[in-house]
């Protein structure tokens, strides 16, 4: 029996809804105020970023536990009545059987989707071999199957992320990913049309999140025009807010200037978006 505060159900078939035609913006709040704040912005799903919430542990990204990570995914789950994407890493899990495991946990979050990448923390050999990779995307398949539940999968090559772009076999690796269950398909780093446009081909009818974590000369518009379903935007958000009080503080730290806080939200606005 569940022992979420709310029924993950309907925010499970709206999320996947979203991914059936058009295409739509999941940003990524760090924490449950800015969770909130996005959710009164009007958008209609949120993901998690490994990366902006490791940055507020004072810890480089990848370096949460499974128990960490799984304690703010619930946070996230039920800051708002939003669907939730939770950026899961590798699945946590030196083998196949232990990402089962640890999805199974990550579904009991109150999640409505899900990304397993084939990264592995090697700067040697930074991507998994084809083979493990796409065990590890079977295996949360098969937790998810096993669950009942209508939790979205997302299977990441992580070739541009890693320093090996090699569009070939990172489109090789999204087929596999999506043979092998995944529903939705995701190259971070991908950027320029020509890339965007083969990864859509390669793997439709398969819907595909594409990364904008900088200023970009595509509109939304122009990035739905070449198929893509959904944009998010990993840390940007986060980097965005640490950029900010980076400014603020090296002013004052440095010059003895206050100048940094021009930009700064009011305090009422904020106490009354989260009164």
């Amino acid at each position: 029996m569940s022992t979420l505060p709310f029924d993950p159900r309907p925010r499970r078939a709206a999320f996947r809804a979203l991914h059936e035609d058009g295409c739509f913006v999941l940003p990524n709040p760090w924490d449950v105020g800015s969770a909130r704040y996005l959710h009164g912005l009007g958008f209609a799903a949120l993901a998690s970023t490994s990366s902006g919430v490791a940055w507020s542990q004072g810890k480089p990204d990848g370096q949460l536990s499974l128990d960490e990570t799984l304690a703010h995914l619930r946070d996230l789950a039920a800051a708002t009545p939003l669907p939730v994407n939770a950026d899961f890493g590798d699945g946590f899990g030196t083998d196949p059987t232990a990402v089962e495991r640890a999805v199974e946990q990550a579904i009991a979050t109150g999640v409505a989707g899900l990304s397993i990448e084939d990264a592995r923390g090697d700067a040697d050999a930074p991507l998994r071999p084809l083979d493990e990779a796409v065990a590890r995307v079977r295996a949360a398949r098969a937790a998810i199957d096993r669950s009942g539940e209508d939790v979205l999968l997302i299977g990441r090559a992580e070739n541009f992320f890693v320093g090996r772009p090699d569009l070939d076999d990172a489109i090789a690796r999204l087929r596999a990913y999506a043979a092998a269950g995944a529903d939705c398909l995701y190259a971070p780093g991908i950027n320029t049309r020509a890339q965007i446009e083969a990864v859509v081909a390669a793997v439709a009818p398969k819907p595909v999140n594409l990364l904008v974590g900088s200023a970009v000369p595509f509109t939304l518009q122009d990035i739905a025009a070449m198929g893509v379903r959904r944009v998010s935007v990993g840390g940007a958000m986060a980097r965005s807010a640490w950029g900010g009080m980076m400014r603020a503080s090296t002013l004052l730290a440095n010059e003895g200037r206050f100048d940094g806080f021009a930009d700064a939200a009011s305090g009422a606005a904020l106490n009354q978006l989260f009164r």
